[in-house]
């Protein structure tokens, strides 16, 4: 497990489609983060999802980060290739009696999200099948009606951390999926193992994940692993408020090359977005680089009209 390194962040795409520009906005913020503080920025693949997965997409992933002038450091490592990692991970929270078999469907658990269940939020997994007793855990086995998935017994523990965007942050943790159905790990277990063993730093991300952060941290207190600090970067949001996706007509690198913009062009929307350029510019990453502050960066999405006729 390398040393962790505070200034040392990373950018993980799944390459299940282009990067759009909410996505390379992210990565754009990551490399400020990680080199406005000294560190290096590396790159992985999370690439857990088999039937979405695609060599080509992720080949073109790194194109478009390329094309923009945004630079990795390190190898790459794939999800995909550190399955028995992941394992050993889950093998300690077993023996650590932080774990138990769940067989709710997912109707099962919106049914069950919906009545009152404690101190955990709302919309939480109430801990359904954590109170199975040996005998019925058996049954259900013997039923096989449906393969199990292993849930943390969280034991509504909460969780504070100090988020670099959003400030002081505390959640109340449910119990999560650890391992799914499917015999794959899920992405909480996977980010958690895998930013320890790069010795990320910091982890800059899209502030939809925030609620999903004291989760791996809790996780990283019960295998004895050191959590990263997190800076939750505001969205790039379309004209509704929604969150860009490519089926909705987000725009790729690819998009604006049909209609005669350039990287550069996405790059100075980018910083024009984030109040590091102004109206004509068209800086260069490391001009970025020198206007960027970290503790000043907006809590507010952007939004962008995917339907105008070029970057505004």
């Amino acid at each position: 497990m390398a040393p962790a390194r505070p200034a040392d962040g990373r950018f993980a795409p799944s390459p299940t489609g282009p990067l759009h520009l909410g996505n390379l906005r992210t990565a754009l913020l990551a490399w400020l983060f990680a080199r406005s503080g000294g560190g290096r920025l590396l790159l992985r693949i999370e690439d857990l999802d088999p039937q979405r997965s695609r060599s080509e997409h992720e080949r073109g992933q790194r194109d478009d980060l390329r094309a923009l002038g945004l630079a990795w450091d390190g190898e790459l490592p794939r999800q995909s290739e550190r399955t028995e990692c992941y394992r050993a991970a889950v093998k300690r929270l077993r023996e650590a009696g932080r774990t138990y078999p769940c067989w709710c469907s997912r109707a099962d658990i919106r049914a069950a999200t919906r009545a009152p269940h404690g101190p955990t939020p709302e919309g939480a997994y109430p801990g359904t099948c954590r109170g199975l007793s040996a005998a019925e855990r058996a049954r259900r086995e013997r039923d096989g009606a449906r393969p199990p998935a292993l849930r943390l017994d969280a034991r509504a523990e909460a969780v504070r951390f100090e988020d670099r965007v959003h400030g002081p942050v505390e959640r109340v943790v449910d119990d999560f999926v650890l391992w799914r159905s499917q015999d794959a790990p899920a992405y909480n277990l996977a980010v958690l193992v895998d930013d320890a063993e790069q010795g990320i730093g910091e982890v800059v991300r899209g502030d939809d994940l925030l609620d999903t952060t004291p989760r791996q941290i809790l996780l990283a207190r019960l295998l004895g692993l050191r959590a990263p600090r997190y800076a939750h970067v505001p969205l790039v949001l379309g004209p509704a408020g929604e969150r860009l996706a490519k089926r909705r007509g987000a725009v790729t690198l690819g998009d604006l090359a049909d209609r005669g913009e350039t990287p550069a062009d996405a790059l100075a929307w980018m910083a024009r977005s984030l109040g590091l350029a102004g109206p004509g510019e068209a800086p260069t990453p490391g001009a970025l680089l020198e206007r960027f502050d970290p503790d000043r960066l907006s809590r507010a999405p952007t939004t962008l009209d995917v339907t105008a006729a070029a970057l505004a």
